[in-house]
C-alpha cells in the first residue's frame, strides 16, 4: 500500500497496511496511532515550525505526524525503535530529501546526533516517557520548543507543585529548566488501538535564563537523590548524595556544613524534598557546590 492509499484516519486502512507489510502493533512498545487528523494538526500548529527548521520526531510509527511535518518543509529526523516500522517509513518517505530516520532506542541514539533540533515532538509511551524527557533536558543545547503527547497522569506529574501527590523529581527538573504547559487533553478515541487512558499534549519552552548543560545534568542527579526516598528527610538523602560525590569527606563535616546551609536558607533540617519548591531546591543545590 502506497502513501497516497494509506489513510491515517482509518483503523481499517492502518490494519490492512500493517498486515500487508507483515507488521503488528506492539503493546510492549506502547504503540498507539493517532488517528484524529484534527488533533495531529493542532500538535503541528503548537510546534510553530518554519520551513528549513531542524525538527526531531520521536516514535513516528508509520508516519501519521511525519507526513504533516514534511509538508511543512522542515528538515525532519525521526527516531524509531521498531525495525519493521523503520523499513516501511523508508519506503513511504523515500522521495523526501528533507527526511532522515535513525533506527534504535532513542535513549541510546539521541546523544550521537550532530544536527541539534529547534523543535522536538514525540508521542511517548508511558514506560519510557520520563527517561526520554530527562535525557532531552540534559542535552548540550536545548531545543527552542518541545511538544509531547503522553498519558494525562504523566503530564500532570510534569507540572505538579510541592506538597501534592504527583510532585516528583521530574516536576522539579521540568519546571526548573522550562516553562511547562498542558495544552489540551486527547481522548482515547483519537488513538488506535484505543488505550484505556486519556492523553495530554504538553509544551515545554526553555527558560531564558537556563542552566548550562553540565549544571542541568548535575542538578538532575541532585533532584533524583533528594526524592529517592519519600520517608527520609532531605538532610538524610543529601548526606548520602554528598558522600557519593566526595567519598573522602568526613561525615561529621558533611553534617555540619549541610545543617549550616539549610539554616542559612531558612529551611528546617527535618523537611522532606516533596515539601520544597523547585527554586528552594535549586538554592540548596547551588550552596552545596561549596562543599
Amino acid at each position: 500500500m502506497s502513501q497516497d492509499k494509506l489513510n491515517y484516519d482509518s483503523p481499517a486502512s492502518i490494519q490492512a497496511f500493517l498486515e500487508q507489510n507483515g507488521l503488528a502493533v506492539s503493546k510492549r512498545l506502547g504503540q498507539n496511532f493517532l488517528i484524529d487528523r484534527s488533533v495531529r494538526s493542532r500538535i503541528v500548529k503548537a510546534l510553530e515550525v518554519e520551513e528549513g527548521m531542524q525538527v526531531w520526531e520521536i516514535g513516528p510509527g508509520i508516519g501519521a505526524m511525519t507526513i504533516l511535518l514534511l509538508e511543512e518543509k522542515v528538515q525532519l529526523t525521526a527516531f524509531e525503535i521498531d525495525y519493521g516500522f523503520v523499513r516501511v517509513l523508508k519506503g513511504l518517505f523515500s522521495e523526501y530529501e528533507n527526511f532522515c530516520i535513525v533506527k534504535g532506542d532513542v535513549l541510546k541514539t539521541l546523544c550521537s546526533q550532530k544536527n541539534l533540533p529547534a523543535r522536538i515532538f514525540g508521542n511517548l509511551p508511558y514506560n519510557s516517557a520520563f527517561a526520554i524527557i530527562s535525557d532531552i533536558l540534559e542535552m548540550e543545547i536545548l531545543p527552542q520548543h518541545m511538544v509531547f503527547t503522553l498519558q494525562k497522569e504523566a503530564a500532570h506529574r510534569m507540572v505538579a507543585g510541592p506538597g501534592t501527590k504527583d510532585y516528583s523529581s521530574l516536576s522539579v527538573l521540568c519546571t526548573s529548566v522550562c516553562d511547562v504547559r498542558i495544552l489540551f487533553d486527547i481522548g482515547s478515541s483519537a488513538f488506535w488501538p484505543r488505550p484505556r487512558v486519556t492523553s495530554s499534549a504538553v509544551q515545554l519552552i526553555p527558560k531564558k535564563k537556563s542552566m548550562s548543560a553540565l549544571e542541568r545534568k548535575d542538578f538532575s542527579d541532585f533532584v533524583r537523590a533528594a526524592f529517592s526516598s519519600r520517608r527520609k528527610t532531605l538532610r538524610n538523602t543529601l548526606r548520602f548524595w554528598i558522600k557519593q560525590r566526595s567519598p573522602f569527606l568526613d561525615e561529621a563535616k558533611i553534617d555540619t556544613q549541610l545543617q549550616g546551609i539549610l539554616e542559612e536558607l531558612g529551611i528546617e533540617s527535618s523537611i522532606r524534598a516533596e515539601a520544597l519548591a523547585p527554586d528552594e531546591l535549586f538554592a540548596i543545590y547551588r550552596q552545596l557546590q561549596s562543599i
